[in-house]
């Protein structure tokens, strides 16, 4: 899923393109991408693009009437500034240019809203802290405020804006800290650590993505990149110290992190090994590489 520096890049580039333009038309051929019906297309229809902005994850387009344009890519949707093709979701012809919306795979998650005003834009946000507007002060308090592990109260979009399954991993490794430890048992200078280590790693990432695509419309938009430390990067070696990369996977999603940087050496239980494995869950990376191996012969 496109996350923080992903959408930022997103949108600077649509701001470039369709800012002061007028948005013509939707041409829409999934079923399932509209999800309002209040105001209806036709009230976006014609009108001149005054603002492009990110909400949480979503990219939403404001026009002269009020009326916004709001896309949730979701996992799988991307954007193109090419000409409508036969795969497209959607294609949003602009007085400057065509923008094409696709999506891999059959779940059809993508989403687009049209709603009136600010009113209607905060409706789509789920409130969470804006890490790189905020002060240190500010990011302790949200993140203390409930008592979550560390993975799921950076990628709950309630309590903070924009970060998902990628950049959590990335910003515990830079942290040094275990995705599965408990805000709430944080220590002061830990969270202090965590809060520079969020900045850090957003404004890297997107300052990396910008330089990327030179200007030109961000095509290669994924969750898996090339110098990333942890994400992506199971069996691999850590940039830092060299231990290979571990991952606990759940549902759809994993979590990728450094035993030795970021949990004193121990291994993480992985559901769907814990039950291969049963009670003889090893304590190591090593013992689980031997482990493994013996169960393959």
């Amino acid at each position: 899923m496109p996350e923080l520096p992903d959408v930022t890049v997103y949108v600077e580039a649509l701001r470039e393109r369709i800012g002061g333009q007028t948005f013509r038309r939707a041409l829409i051929r999934g079923p399932f991408l509209l999800r309002s019906v209040d105001p209806p297309m036709s009230a976006a229809e014609n009108q001149i693009v005054r603002k492009v902005r990110r909400v949480g994850k979503r990219i939403a387009i404001g026009l002269e009437n009020d009326v916004w344009l709001v896309l949730h890519l979701m996992i799988a949707g991307r954007l193109h500034w090419r000409a409508a093709g036969k795969n497209a979701l959607a294609t949003f012809e602009f007085s400057s240019g065509s923008l094409q919306l696709t999506e891999a795979g059959t779940q059809h998650r993508a989403a687009l809203h049209l709603v009136q005003g600010e009113d209607g834009l905060r409706a789509l946000d789920p409130g969470g802290l804006e890490v790189l507007e905020a002060t240190a002060g500010e990011f302790g308090r949200v993140l203390q405020s409930e008592n979550h592990t560390l993975k799921r109260s950076l990628t709950d979009p309630r309590l903070f804006s924009g970060i998902g399954n990628a950049y959590s991993d990335e910003i515990l490794h830079r942290a040094k800290l275990s995705p599965v430890a408990l805000s709430q048992r944080l220590s002061a200078a830990d969270v202090d650590h965590l809060y520079a280590a969020v900045r850090e790693v957003l404004v890297e990432w997107t300052d990396r993505l910008r330089a990327d695509t030179g200007g030109k419309f961000p095509e290669k938009v994924t969750a898996f990149r090339e110098g990333m430390a942890v994400h992506g990067r199971f069996k691999l070696p850590c940039p830092r110290c060299g231990a290979k990369v571990q991952r606990i996977r759940y549902a759809a999603n994993e979590t990728n992190y450094c035993p030795e940087c970021q949990t004193g050496g121990k291994l993480l239980a992985d559901r769907s090994l814990s039950r291969l494995l049963r009670e003889d869950w090893p304590r190591t990376p090593d013992e689980l590489d031997l482990k493994l191996e013996r169960t393959s012969r």
